[in-house]
């Protein structure tokens, strides 16, 4: 059994995500703290991703005060509580191949020490020492203590109401450790 270890390269990763509420969406980067990626005979089997939420940043909002306000909002209680979370992570459990280079992923997603599990699909492409992941990852925001605005726990929100669910448009590289 040939087990082989990729870690994710911090600075050639990207993590984009988007928020959408009734009257359009906003958008933005987050970076990659740590991470890798875990193959056992050719396969990908497990592996870990730690974000750092202090480094949202918020790119469709181009007024330098309104976007430090955004900003501020995001870090708050309201959402994810960067004072006191400084991380999210997701740990992958299992992956199964769907064909030749796409998997459906299940893992473990902890954001504000809250952990439900997660499902998406990932495309990885490897050559040689190198791995490329990507994919789409939709999280439910309500399952991790992030309600403001939701209809589902507040009434008569009208154009102020915030979809609940946000997505993680992940582009990964990572080397053989």
């Amino acid at each position: 059994m040939e087990t082989q270890n990729f870690k994710i390269a911090t600075t050639q990763s990207n993590v984009n995500w988007t928020g959408k509420k009734v009257t359009g969406a906003h958008n933005g980067t987050i970076d990659i703290q740590e991470g890798n990626f875990t193959f056992t005979n050719e396969d990908l089997t497990g592996g870990t991703v730690v974000i750092d939420t202090t480094s949202i940043v918020i790119l469709d909002i181009t007024d330098p005060a309104t976007n430090q306000q955004f900003a501020g909002h995001l870090a708050s209680d309201d959402f994810f509580s960067t004072d006191k979370f400084h991380t999210a992570s997701l740990e992958i459990t299992s992956a199964a191949r769907q064909s030749a280079t796409n998997y459906f992923v299940e893992g473990k997603l902890t954001i504000k020490a809250i952990t439900h599990p997660i499902g998406f699909n990932l495309e990885v492409k490897t050559s040689g020492d190198e791995l490329k992941a990507a994919g789409k990852i939709i999280v439910d925001r309500t399952k991790y203590d992030m309600k403001f605005r939701s209809g589902n726990f507040f009434t008569n929100l009208g154009d102020t109401l915030i979809y609940n669910e946000f997505e993680l448009d992940v582009d990964v590289t990572a080397t053989l450790a």
